[in-house]
């Protein structure tokens, strides 16, 4: 995969995805990193939750209007594609994605650019990526904890670093906007998004099991981990997911 000619486009619950599977995305990047000059491309994996926040924040759905590549994250929004008509091939996580672009980019010494979550878990993430990848190339890190007023130090470490990938560990919608508002400043073949994926992959946040995550549960394995946190969200969220695939259910019925 080295452009973006042969990326089927679907469009389904108000949304651009692009139906792509993981391994592709990944050669995409290196495509990208090989390119004689350095343009930035978004890549956003998409949620349930991310979808029903962007009904309601004009600033996200713009971001995510505007990002290169946008896969659909977890198995409600695969199920509800095939369900639509508009089929993808697999759900293409942030987690995964970036685990797949760590294990090429080894071979390839990708440099990687660490952006998100705390300094203890940042540091213990970095240690796991040295072990676990060792063709890979940290060209800078740092924490996820800065104002306003650090937005552009933060650039412009990062352009600094010489960096071909970020990964931005910080928790959606922040990364989606932040990742869009600096596009025009930041000089990185590729921009991913990760959410919790360090602390994941760190070790301090255990994964739902393979089983759960096929079959669309991860949010009830997280919701068991943070019930306090996390109920009332999940509820609402699920909730108005489902009428709005309903709604476009009903929708295509009427036009068909």
């Amino acid at each position: 995969m080295n452009s973006f000619d042969n990326i089927p486009v679907v469009e389904f619950l108000n949304t651009r995805f692009h139906a792509i599977p993981a391994d592709d995305v990944v050669s995409l990047v290196l495509h990208w990193q090989a390119e004689p000059v350095r343009q930035t491309h978004i890549i956003i994996t998409a949620n349930v939750s991310l979808l029903v926040t962007m009904r309601t924040d004009s600033t996200l759905s713009a971001a995510v209007g505007k990002a290169d590549l946008v896969v659909t994250d977890g198995m409600p929004l695969v199920w509800a594609s095939r369900l639509l008509g508009t089929p993808v091939p697999e759900r293409v996580t942030g987690i995964d994605l970036m685990e797949a672009l760590l294990e090429r980019g080894s071979t390839e010494r990708l440099s990687v650019y660490l952006l998100g979550t705390t300094q203890q878990r940042l540091q213990r993430f970095m240690e796991v990526v040295a072990s676990r990848y060792p063709g890979i190339r940290i060209a800078g890190a740092r924490n996820g904890f800065f104002s306003k007023n650090e937005y552009a130090d933060v650039t412009t470490e990062i352009n600094n670093s010489g960096a071909d990938l970020l990964l931005v560990a910080m928790p959606a919608p922040f990364k989606e906007i932040w990742c869009e508002e600096q596009r025009s400043a930041l000089q990185i073949p590729a921009v991913l998004g990760v959410g919790g994926a360090f602390d994941v992959v760190a070790g301090f946040l255990p994964r739902a099991p393979v089983l759960l995550q096929n079959a669309g549960l991860e949010w009830a394995w997280r919701l068991c981990l943070e019930p306090r946190k996390l109920w009332k969200r999940n509820l609402t969220t699920n909730s108005r997911f489902i009428a709005i695939l309903a709604t476009d259910l009903a929708r295509r019925a009427t036009h068909h």
